[in-house]
């Protein structure tokens, strides 16, 4: 325990002491601070140890929270990844069945939890200046209940910090709780103390939480938690904890529910996701067996995210290879073109084992289009390093990349190499890349061209509501005008122009496709 939460434990006991002197009770205060106060440790985070994992289907929301949110709003704003996204959905199908309702007005709510993403420090800079602003808002009213949870409330700086600048914060809870949420939500309401309760090691798979899905015909569906891979930029493992996989046949049960209830989309998530199944030491089980079982089940289109390319091998791609309902995009990070450099990340794969895998993967899967994550600037990164970087990007020709400058995560080994290299030469480095990038994507969007292509239509165009957006099978965005009766529709369009990022096209008619 450091000197902030010595204090923070003082002021509790002391608060609460002064309290019961008032009744003529006394409590056992290290108990209540147990309860109120459980801040994370990296230390724990680290360890994986082989204790079971076990699978409950008994939650459910307590009797005397049923109706505690009756009559009032909750706000809940997502940072980051899908996984978040997935989480946030979580939350609310349980804030719903304690009686709050939904608002996207922060005036209106009386409940504002901030989802966090801790992968980078822009997103932490974004959460913290959202916290600031909602000083002002609990001022005015201070019986708003303002909450941060999610990957950067795993972090022991992250909650060391809003300790100690930002007090108006009510309650704190990580990524391995959230099924915590309404005994945390009441002890926030009825509690004048911050409630903290972080834990940093993973508990158990719980399998029956409520969900209220944003989507009416795309979904989520989580297949495993945490990862063990320990990049060594990468915090995930410590905010996520090691990889567990849920039992093939809940995840089965929830794709089959979703199909029941008319979704045409589902992506199945994990932070390694073609690890799935690793972990289930009681069978063989792997992602391409579930990609085969989902493969008969009545989704007409079927993603995954994010893949590791240690664990991508060939019976997956062997699956993915068979067509039908397994959509042609494959994003699959690289994250260097240097050896040396992937050496020091712990990716424990060779730029010449990453290439011969994704030959493998164009060879049998010809039409598919490969998408990438890249980190430029990594600490004590060369200029010749970063030129092979590059090169593999001509190489690769991937369709599409998501391109980042490091940035230094506390508590993971990059953060403590020393660095030589300037910011002003990142940021070079990272606009160099991004034109190669934008050139090939441009050369992918350009081939299509004249072809018409199959689009799930998922609602308006952002910048214009006229035109509508979706996505083909290979993961391209796609504008044009249609009636709005076809959001969410399956639909072909042929494309008639073609951009770095996005495609336009024109709806084919019925007729037309009928003649494909």
């Amino acid at each position: 325990m450091n000197e902030e939460q010595r204090k923070y434990q003082e002021i509790t006991v002391e608060q609460t002491s002064s309290a019961d002197k008032k009744s003529g009770q006394a409590k056992d205060y290290s108990q209540y601070f147990q309860a109120t106060y459980q801040p994370p440790d990296l230390k724990s985070a680290k360890k994986r140890g082989k204790e079971d994992v076990f699978v409950h289907y008994d939650f459910e929301i307590p009797e005397d929270m049923a109706n505690i949110g009756r009559g009032k709003k909750f706000l809940i704003r997502t940072y980051g990844c899908q996984m978040n996204e997935h989480d946030s959905e979580n939350m609310a199908g349980i804030l719903l069945e304690m009686g709050f309702e939904s608002t996207v007005n922060q005036d209106e709510a009386d409940v504002i939890l901030l989802n966090t993403c801790a992968i980078r420090e822009n997103a932490e800079n974004k959460v913290f200046g959202e916290i600031g602003n909602l000083k002002v808002m609990k001022r005015e009213n201070p019986g708003l209940i303002v909450g941060v949870c999610g990957c950067m409330s795993q972090e022991e700086s992250v909650v060391n910090r809003i300790l100690q600048k930002h007090q108006h914060v009510d309650l704190i809870f990580g990524t391995h709780n959230i099924h915590r949420l309404p005994e945390l939500i009441k002890n926030a309401i009825f509690s004048k103390e911050m409630i903290v309760e972080v834990w940093s090691q993973e508990g158990d798979i719980i399998e029956n939480m409520p969900r209220a899905r944003k989507g009416q015909f795309q979904g989520w569906v989580n297949i495993m938690y945490g990862c063990d891979k320990f990049c060594t930029y990468c915090i995930v493992p410590f905010t996520r904890g090691k990889e567990r996989s849920r039992r093939p046949e809940d995840v089965i049960e929830e794709v089959r529910h979703l199909a029941r209830n008319g979704y045409k989309e589902i992506t199945l998530l994990g932070q390694n996701v073609n690890a799935y199944g690793k972990d289930l030491l009681d069978s063989s089980y792997r992602l391409a067996d579930l990609l085969d079982d989902i493969r008969d089940i009545g989704i007409p289109r079927v993603r995954f995210t994010t893949s590791h390319p240690w664990d991508f091998d060939d019976e997956l791609i062997d699956v993915i290879a068979k067509g039908g309902n397994m959509m042609e995009h494959i994003h699959l990070p690289v994250q260097s073109g240097n050896n040396d450099v992937l050496k020091i990340m712990n990716r424990k794969y060779t730029r010449e084992e990453y290439v011969a895998l994704a030959d493998k993967i164009k060879e049998k899967i010809p039409h598919a289009t490969l998408t990438t994550d890249i980190i430029v600037g990594y600490p004590n990164e060369t200029e010749e390093q970063f030129q092979d970087t590059l090169s593999l990007v001509k190489e690769m020709a991937f369709d599409a990349a998501y391109t980042y400058v490091y940035s230094a995560r506390e508590g993971t080994p990059a953060a403590a190499m020393e660095d030589d290299v300037p910011k002003e030469v990142k940021k070079d480095r990272l606009q160099r890349l991004n034109e190669v990038v934008n050139r090939h994507s441009a050369m992918s969007n350009e081939r299509m061209r004249d072809r018409t292509v199959e689009v799930l239509v998922e609602g308006e165009s952002k910048k214009n509501p006229d035109v509508l957006m979706g996505r083909t099978r290979t993961n391209k965005l796609v504008n044009f005008k249609a009636p709005k009766s076809v959001i969410g529709e399956l639909v072909y369009v042929k494309i008639t122009d073609a951009k770095s990022w996005s495609l336009n096209g024109e709806l084919v008619s019925e007729a037309e496709v009928a003649q494909l």
